[in-house]
């Protein structure tokens, strides 16, 4: 393949995921990290890109898949009822990590005073608990992605494989009998290390991602402990992960309000 081509397959793959290590270029682009290094130093001299720690970022992004403000149009009454079920889950004083999923934001709008502790690398999550003098919270390091509200790389991965929490409250691109899944290998590393870290580890699923298979796969289920989703969830998938030991609570929907 020239390096026009190569150049041209890497462009395109970021407009897509707006983010990706060396790594996960080089395995999209069929060749070495040195190689896929060459072109990304060279993209980001025409400034079609722009090198980060380990990786590289578009500068035209051409889709708002991704975009936090966007994603949280979707299933918002079903992430509510989500969020408070996990919510409850969470018991008094626990210390709890939080990843930047838009369904897990509805999580932690619904935690109040329960927890003492939250690590996270959400910055919308960050700033929910900012003004609080009853939380303690932990930011990741990372490279900063505005669009998509979170902090990612070799930092904010670093953070979470050096904390313990009691709970980590996560969500996926996708949720199938054989796994999780999701869009970014570089937010994969970090989730791995969010769940190595947490006694016990809770997944937040609104109906939607139920059946789907993303780009990355994320682990299989003998690493998850709960499952939380809304009653529109298919029935045949959420007896199959009963099945398999998992506590799947389905959320009441609407919300319950809170009085």
């Amino acid at each position: 393949m020239h390096p026009e081509e190569r150049r041209a397959k890497i462009e395109a793959y970021l407009q897509q995921a707006e983010f990706a290590s060396l790594e996960e270029l080089a395995q999209h682009a069929g060749v070495s990290v040195s190689t896929v290094r060459r072109d990304v130093d060279a993209l980001a001299e025409q400034k079609v890109l722009r090198r980060t720690h380990g990786g590289a970022r578009t500068l035209q992004p051409k889709t708002d898949e991704f975009v936090f403000n966007v994603r949280d149009t979707h299933q918002v009454a079903e992430k509510e009822a989500i969020g408070q079920a996990c919510a409850a889950l969470i018991s008094p004083g626990q210390n709890v990590i939080i990843d930047s999923g838009t369904t897990c934001f509805h999580v932690a709008k619904h935690l109040g005073e329960k927890v003492a502790q939250v690590i996270t690398n959400s910055l919308p999550v960050a700033n929910l608990f900012s003004a609080s003098n009853r939380h303690e919270v932990h930011l990741s390091g990372g490279v900063i992605y505005p669009r998509l509200g979170t902090l990612v790389g070799p930092h904010a991965t670093d953070t979470f494989s050096r904390m313990h929490a009691d709970v980590a409250i996560l969500s996926g691109s996708g949720i199938a009998e054989d796994g999780i899944y999701n869009s970014h290998a570089l937010i994969v590393d970090i989730q791995k290390a969010m769940m190595a870290g947490a006694a016990k580890v809770i997944f937040c699923f609104d109906h939607a991602k139920f059946g789907r298979r993303s780009t990355f796969f994320l682990t299989d289920f003998s690493h998850v402990d709960v499952v939380v989703t809304d009653a529109q969830a298919p029935a045949e998938l959420v007896a199959a992960l009963r099945a398999k030991q998992i506590e799947v609570v389905v959320a009441s929907f609407p919300p319950k309000t809170e009085s």
